[in-house]
């Protein structure tokens, strides 16, 4: 079942493809996307269709920050009701933490991991993806939105202690420090932002507690009838558990706020199970790692959830029928090839 995301992600795609001398429908027609999908921002569509559309723009065009160029104009509306409840959090820390939690009904495939400590806080983003190739214009584009709606709740004159891609720098990165001022850092090990933990205990002063509570309510109703809604949730705590090695259905049940057999239940209503959905997140993960190819194997299998490499490498041939070092090396000569 491939992953989706709100057609709202394509919100100014047109415009920044008219701009770039691209037709943007004949462009939609070649990955397979309607267009509606410009005109609807609440349809669900593939987000793989989304990310080749992309990178395809990229391509076409020679423009090598067509994602963060769409982001430029992007608001909290364009999440829907996700932004409405982030608008009416008391502070940024718990409008960030609704994010998280929504992220799945925005992006099925993106991931969101907020990490505190020291007086530091870090915005990691991971996009999962369904298949191998770039997913640069993509994260461009989600790390810009990010950025620009935390600039909305702590003002114009905000700016984050760092904002990190791990792909290399643009031919011109003039846009990227024109955006984000020159804390912008490429070929890092993750994407995301990096703040103080005293910007996200700022206050909103435009929350409202009433409005709050209505319009989570709305949200959760959404949420409670949203086709993999037992599927996300647990895909969204196994991210979070697999790195630690405790990644289990009971360790996730408690997450959730029940038992086991009420996530197995849930599961198979849906189609699935728990092994296979952290076999799934397992191969995604695994394939993103190994063609990135700028982390030790040591490194992946912990990752992953695995207690020593030589269980990693057993998985993964069994997996994908080759080893995994191979992989990780292929990946490695794709790269600097292109």
């Amino acid at each position: 079942m491939s992953n989706l995301v709100r057609s709202a992600s394509l919100t100014n795609y047109a415009e920044v493809a008219r701009a770039a001398g691209l037709d943007p429908l004949a462009l939609l027609a070649e990955v397979g996307l309607s267009p509606a999908c410009l005109d609807d921002p609440d349809l669900r569509i593939p987000s793989d269709a989304v990310r080749d559309l992309l990178e395809a723009s990229a391509i076409a065009s020679g423009i090598d920050n067509f994602g963060l160029r769409m982001a430029e104009t992007r608001r909290l509306s364009n999440f829907g009701a996700v932004g409405l409840v982030m608008r009416e959090e008391p502070t940024v820390r718990r409008a960030v933490w609704s994010l998280m939690r929504y992220s799945h009904l925005i992006n099925e495939s993106l991931f969101l991991k907020l990490e505190e400590a020291g007086g530091i806080a870090v915005i990691r983003d991971e996009l999962l993806v369904g298949k191998g190739g770039s997913s640069r214009q993509a994260m461009e584009l989600i790390v810009g939105v990010l950025f620009r709606n935390l600039k909305f709740f702590l003002g114009p004159a905000w700016s984050p202690l760092r904002v990190c891609f791990a792909h290399p720098p643009p031919s011109d990165p003039s846009l990227h420090f024109r955006i984000f001022g020159y804390a912008v850092e490429f070929g890092q090990d993750f994407n995301g932002l990096v703040c103080t933990t005293s910007d996200l205990d700022a206050r909103n002063p435009m929350a409202d507690p009433v409005m709050a509570r209505y319009a989570r309510q709305m949200l959760e109703s959404t949420a409670g009838s949203d086709r993999t809604n037992a599927v996300d949730s647990v895909r969204h705590i196994v991210l979070v558990l697999l790195p630690s090695g405790q990644c289990s259905i009971d360790q996730v049940a408690k997450q959730l706020g029940v038992d086991r057999q009420t996530v197995h239940r849930r599961l198979v209503r849906e189609g699935t199970t728990f092994s296979e959905v952290m076999n799934t997140i397992r191969r995604e993960l695994a394939e993103h790692y190994l063609e990135d190819g700028k982390r030790p194997l040591s490194q992946v299998a912990e990752l992953l959830g695995f207690s020593a490499l030589s269980a990693f490498s057993r998985w993964y041939k069994q997996q994908f029928g080759e080893v995994a070092a191979r992989r990780r090396r292929a990946g490695i000569g794709a790269d600097r090839s292109a």
